[in-house]
């Protein structure tokens, strides 16, 4: 019997490699995504808890550099201070209510800091956000802010569109920065006024298909192994017969 060709050879290890290689490959991919669905859904844990606890004061102004969309997004506070009616801005929204807007209102504190609020939801129909000042106490989620635009829209401050909630660019438009880096969707209220904004429509929600691509990678590793051995069974018959 005559020993296979040093080409052949080469060529048969290369194809183990490769398949090897492959099949690690694929069974990394779909360890890192179940790990990334375990880190999921401590997350959604964490937002859930903090969205329907009792709420707590609004961070001040020396915690604001620490805080982030993993530690502070959808935390339940509390503020009080003048709402700057005057210096409201709208921002394209749609919603169980339809399209229309929400309404971007700075919140002057007694410690003298601008935090923006999303008093709520009004139709197209109606752009009136009040005028002068109130006082008011505003409880609701924290919300960083949400910086550039909408899908294909940029947001265009010089011609008073806005597609995202951009506080920082909201807050220079309008004169009121600097700002606190994030905003407070504003709850529902317990008796709302006629033709005021719909508060409390904010939606938790977040993509959760790491499972699904983890059983893709899984089963690609698999699909590679069991046509390697399908391979082999052939050329063994073919060797045998």
């Amino acid at each position: 019997m005559m020993d296979a060709p040093p080409t052949a050879s080469r060529a048969g290890l290369l194809w183990a490699a490769g398949i090897a290689l492959a099949t690690a490959l694929f069974l990394a991919l779909g360890t890192w995504q179940v790990y990334r669905m375990q880190w999921k859904h401590d997350l959604i844990g964490r937002v859930n808890a903090r969205a329907h606890a009792a709420p707590v004061a609004v961070p001040p102004r020396a915690a604001w550099p620490s805080l982030s969309s993993e530690n502070a997004e959808y935390l339940r506070v509390q503020a009080s201070g003048t709402l700057l009616l005057d210096r409201s801005t709208l921002v394209q929204a749609s919603t169980e209510h339809g399209l229309g807007y929400w309404v971007m209102t700075p919140l002057r504190t007694a410690q003298g800091d601008t935090i923006l609020v999303n008093r709520g939801f009004v139709p197209s129909i109606k752009t009136d956000t009040g005028t002068g000042t109130r006082a008011a106490q505003v409880t609701g989620l924290l919300r960083m802010s949400q910086a550039g635009g909408g899908f294909l829209r940029r947001n265009d401050a010089a011609g008073n569109r806005w597609y995202s909630r951009d506080v920082p660019a909201l807050a220079a438009a309008r004169g009121v920065a600097p700002a606190a880096p994030f905003f407070i969707d504003a709850d529902a209220a317990p008796a709302p006024e006629a033709g005021q904004p719909v508060g409390g429509l904010t939606v938790i929600k977040f993509n959760d298909h790491h499972l699904v691509y983890a059983l893709t990678w899984y089963a690609l590793a698999l699909m590679i192994i069991g046509f390697t051995w399908q391979i082999k069974r052939k050329n063994r018959r073919t060797g045998a017969a």
